[in-house]
This record gives C-alpha cells, structure tokens and sequence, in this order.
C-alpha cells in the first residue's frame, strides 16, 4: 500500500487563492465555515486524512493526471453552474434498480431525497424509469466477469435528447454494468459537461458482483441478438443493501435520520405482496460519524 501526503503549504496552495472573484468568495464564510476550511490544511487530521492506495490498479497510479488546484477548477471554462431558468437536476433510470417494483420505487425515491439534500437549492425531478431498449445502446458480455454491460457513450446521446429545458443536467442511473468503448473493461459513470448529462452503474456497488455466485453473469449472446435487447428482460438486479445504498450515497446526517421518505414506519400492500421497506443505513455510521465531526467545528 501507498500513502499519499501534502504538506500543509501545498494543501493551502492549492486550495486557496488570490483571484479576486475566490477572495470575495471567502470573504463570506462565516466563522465556521473558515474553522472547517483551515482543517484541510492540517495533514494528519482525523477529517482529512491521506489517500491510501491498496494496489497499482488504483485510478490515481494506473491513470495519472495534472493536479488541479481550486482556482484552475474554478476558471475552468467549461466548468457549469445553475442558472435561474436552469435549476433542476432530472433522473432518468434506466431498466430495474430493484428486484421487485416497489423496491425499485422507494430506492430511486431516497436517491431523490439525498440529491436534494446534497445540492440544496436545486430541484430534484424524476422522469419515467425507460427500459434498455428505449436507449437503442450497444451491449454486449463483459469477457472477464461474464455479466452484461451497456454502452455508456450511446446512453449520453439518449439522454441529450430527452434532457428538458429547464435542466441544469440529467443523470441516468442504472443497475446494469457499463462500458464506454469495446478496448475498456468498464467504468462506472460518464458524463458530458458541456452537454450537462451523465450516465452511472451501481452495478458494481453491490457485495456479490466479484464473486463466482453472481447471479448476473451470462454464459454469452445468442447468435443474432445483439439488437435483441429481450436479454435485458428479467435480468438480474442486485439486492439493494445498506452497504450499496451507502456507496450509492455517502451521507448526510440528516438524510440517514430521515425516515419520512421511508415506508418503514407504515405497510404497503400492492399486487406484488406486503412490503415493508425502512431505508437500510445500518452501513453509514462511520460516514454519520464524520459529519458530526464536521458539524462540531463549524458550530464550535
């Protein structure tokens, strides 16, 4: 394993500036607000700590890249922020998320619910879940772990088409495994900036999908049927655990306290049976943890 550390120089360098648009900017933190700042300045600090790197497949070893300060991001040209006329963030999901409808409902509902608590201000709207076919992407069997996976790119150019006018972007979201060209194995999301749309899996979020149980892999297409998107019908979606939920979400606490989006305090009967959904966040404590920790400095 690799630890990756900055000295308390290069971590203010990088992350305070002297343009004046920043200057002002920091001129509104209240008091708290600069406590939590000066925190990221301190190395060995239990709020922010090193990157730890657990092998050379890690992204910042096998994929390096210039640093980017805050200053570059914040010039960044193609860098976009809402607009009055553009203040909300549409979903768009895309085949199952659960394995059974009402699951399916209740878990983009606390994705929903986390988005507006994460982006504060902005408008969180859900479009009408679309099954694969509706996209007209590639697909095709991952070679290694024999699941099936999605084109990512031709899922960008689906979602350009339907984003709606008042979008400041629109997120796809699916449980099916992507890929973004035929040499790469997978990826997890893409998005497009300048067109303001993205397309995640969290396929790979849940506990089993490495293991030789999977039950998403295939054996491999039928002759003829790679525009047959039938394959797609009935295939297998993770169960959604608290652990894929937390990595779906990180946390907020007040998100994670929040049971008034939840079922669990009430039963729902549908044609699929009883169902009693409270939202799993068992897995989150330690996230739940840090943020307190965060909420103490700024309300010190």
């Amino acid at each position: 394993m690799e630890t990756v550390r900055h000295s308390e120089h290069t971590l203010k360098t990088a992350l305070i500036s002297e343009n004046p648009r920043l200057v002002s900017q920091y001129e509104k933190l209240d008091a708290g607000e600069r406590r939590l700042l000066n925190e990221a300045f301190k190395p060995d600090h239990d709020l922010f700590g090193p990157i730890t790197l657990h092998s050379q497949s890690d992204w910042i070893i096998s994929h390096p890249e210039a640093p980017q300060d805050f200053e570059q991001f914040f010039s960044d040209p193609y860098r976009k922020a809402p607009s009055p006329d553009k203040r909300s963030i549409y979903i768009q999901c895309i085949g199952s998320l659960g394995n059974t409808r009402i699951i399916s409902e209740e878990y983009i509902k606390w994705l929903k619910g986390y988005c507006e608590a994460f982006f504060y201000g902005l408008t969180v709207k859900l479009l009408e879940p679309v099954p694969v076919s509706a996209t007209r992407c590639s697909f095709r069997v991952n070679d290694n772990t024999q699941n099936l996976q999605i084109h990512a790119g031709h899922i960008l150019k689906f979602l350009k088409k339907k984003k709606p006018e008042d979008a400041f972007c629109i997120v796809g979201i699916t449980m099916i495994d992507l890929y973004p060209r035929d040499s790469w194995n997978f990826v997890f999301g893409q998005a497009s900036l300048t067109d303001g749309v993205g397309i995640f899996s969290f396929a790979r979020y849940g506990s089993d999908f490495y293991s030789s149980r999977y039950e998403g892999r295939v054996s491999k297409l039928q002759k003829g049927s790679s525009s047959d998107y039938a394959v797609f019908d009935n295939y297998y979606t993770p169960q959604v655990t608290s652990v894929l939920l937390l990595r779906s979400c990180k946390a907020l606490v007040r998100w994670i306290e929040d049971e008034s989006d939840s079922p669990g305090v009430s039963t729902k009967r549908s044609r699929e049976g009883t169902v009693d959904l409270p939202k799993p966040v068992d897995a989150f404590k330690e996230w739940k943890e840090w943020i307190i920790k965060c909420l103490a400095v700024v309300q010190k």
